[in-house]
Formats: C-alpha cells, structure tokens, sequence
C-alpha cells in the first residue's frame, strides 16, 4: 500500500506536510505483518511481559512512521519528525507513565 492509501487519499500523496492526524480510531490500512508475529508470540509466553503497543497509535498519525530510517537505507522522507515534538515525544510520555505510575 502506498503512503497515501494509508489514510484514503491518493495514492501519490506522500506524509510530506502532512499535519493532521487520520479521523477516527481505526486504521484504515494493513496491520503489519510483523504484528501478528508479535501477538503470537507473546500469547506463547510463560513469562509475564508487559508490551507498550503504539503501533495504532502510530499508524492514525500519518507523519507517525520512521521511513527514512526503515528497512532498505535512508531514503525518502522522515516522517515521523524526530527533531520535533510529536509522535516520538508521545511515545515517550506513554513509556514514561508505565514505568513511573505513581507520578
């Protein structure tokens, strides 16, 4: 799926400027394949894990996914941003409150 079916746009719309959030707490694109790997293997755990998923919550933010520094190089733009607030400071504030519950 290309960048902009992502979020039923174009297909030739890149997440170039793009600012808003998808609408709605659905994504409408694919789950990732390496997601179901995840599940399965967690669900095989006998160990208890705690998973931070941000993976929805990345996905409705159509600057949400690193795709200078995905597989295959850098190329592209960076999407998600990282010198700038955003998802990465999301990210972070999400871990942080896991791990520091009481404050």
């Amino acid at each position: 799926m290309d960048c902009g079916e992502e979020w039923n746009a174009s297909k030739s719309t890149t997440c170039k400027g793009q600012t808003e959030p998808i609408n709605g707490s659905t994504y409408p694109g694919d789950w990732p394949p390496a997601g179901a790997i995840v599940d399965q293997v967690l669900s095989q755990m006998s160990t208890r894990v705690t998973l931070l998923n941000i993976t929805t919550l990345s996905q409705l933010r159509k600057d949400g996914h690193p795709s200078l520094y995905g597989f295959g190089g850098a190329t592209g733009d960076d999407c998600s941003h990282w010198c700038l607030p955003g998802v990465p400071d999301t990210w972070n504030q999400l871990l942080y409150a896991l791990l520091f519950p009481n404050y």
